[in-house]
């Protein structure tokens, strides 16, 4: 099996995690002898916030093993997917929450919506999102959206306030503050729907199915708002990169009968969260590149 842990989750975990990083390997040892499983390898490069080991089980069955970092914890996903039971995501086999464990059905793990032709892979993204978009249940664990991007939005004033960025901060935050004021939706949603986080399957039920949701309660257009700047290198070395922009917020909220301003509005408010996060963490290029995307909006 590959080292543990992977470097691209070691160096995104940094040394606040060092502890529970070297933790890992007996972790995952514990989980596959009480699990019964056999390592086959981990996931490279993998994520930043969790590893994945492709195993089998006990009976020869393909599964993938997922342990999810201190600062991502598991029980909401378990919660997620659990509801869902299978309904355009992954499905769950078993859990152990506290030590960030969860035991998955096997996807292809290398082929993800991004694969396929952007035109292509947006209409299977939007028919995928369909089916996560269900009523959450009474008693559910998951925070809404507005409890979210609040915490994301006293954040922004606080790294965001400075000359470069602070008019499109205070343009973001407006518009946030707007959406959560008249949101009628209340839906169980990925939170981080992506190409990306749709990947290949087996799986008579669905040829796409979800994966690492951070799931919210709120309304669709939040979803749809992130989807609206994927690859967007690809986007910004394009020329009329703000048209072609402009057209997939209208083609995207089309596509599920919501309102264009309330997905451009998401969309604005997201990619200005991202970039600034990404220029206190002194990632210049990509924090630059999001702020810029969101002028287009």
């Amino acid at each position: 099996m590959s080292p543990l842990p992977p470097q691209r989750l070691a160096r995104a975990q940094g040394a606040g995690a060092g502890d529970w990083l070297a933790g890992l390997p007996a972790l995952v040892e514990k989980l596959l002898g009480r699990w019964e499983l056999t390592a086959e390898r981990v996931v490279a490069p993998g994520g930043r916030s969790s590893v994945l080991v492709l195993v089998r089980e006990a009976d020869g069955g393909r599964a993938a093993l997922k342990i999810c970092a201190p600062d991502a914890p598991a029980a909401l996903e378990e919660a997620a997917l659990r509801h869902w039971d299978g309904l355009g995501a992954v499905r769950l086999l078993r859990s152990a929450p506290e030590d960030g464990a969860l035991l998955l059905e096997r996807l292809h793990c290398e082929t993800s919506l991004r694969s396929l032709p952007d035109a292509k892979a947006m209409l299977e993204a939007v028919s995928t999102a369909r089916r996560l978009w269900v009523e959450p249940g009474p008693g559910h664990p998951f925070p809404s959206v507005e409890a979210r991007t609040g915490r994301q939005a006293e954040l922004m004033r606080a790294a965001g306030a400075g000359e470069e960025t602070g008019p499109l901060v205070a343009e973001a935050l407006r518009t946030r503050a707007e959406l959560v004021a008249d949101a009628g939706e209340r839906l169980l949603l990925h939170g981080d729907f992506r190409q990306g986080s749709v990947l290949a399957s087996d799986a008579e039920r669905a040829p796409w199915l979800a994966v690492g949701p951070e799931p919210v309660v709120g309304e669709r257009a939040y979803d749809l708002a992130r989807l609206v700047r994927d690859r967007l290198h690809d986007l910004v070395a394009s020329p009329g990169a703000a048209a072609i922009t402009r057209r997939r917020v209208t083609r995207l909220a089309e596509s599920v009968e919501v309102d264009p301003e309330r997905v451009r509005g998401w969309a604005l408010f997201r990619a200005v969260e991202s970039g600034v996060r990404h220029l206190a963490a002194g990632q210049r290029t990509d924090g630059e590149m999001l702020l810029e995307f969101a002028t287009w909006l």
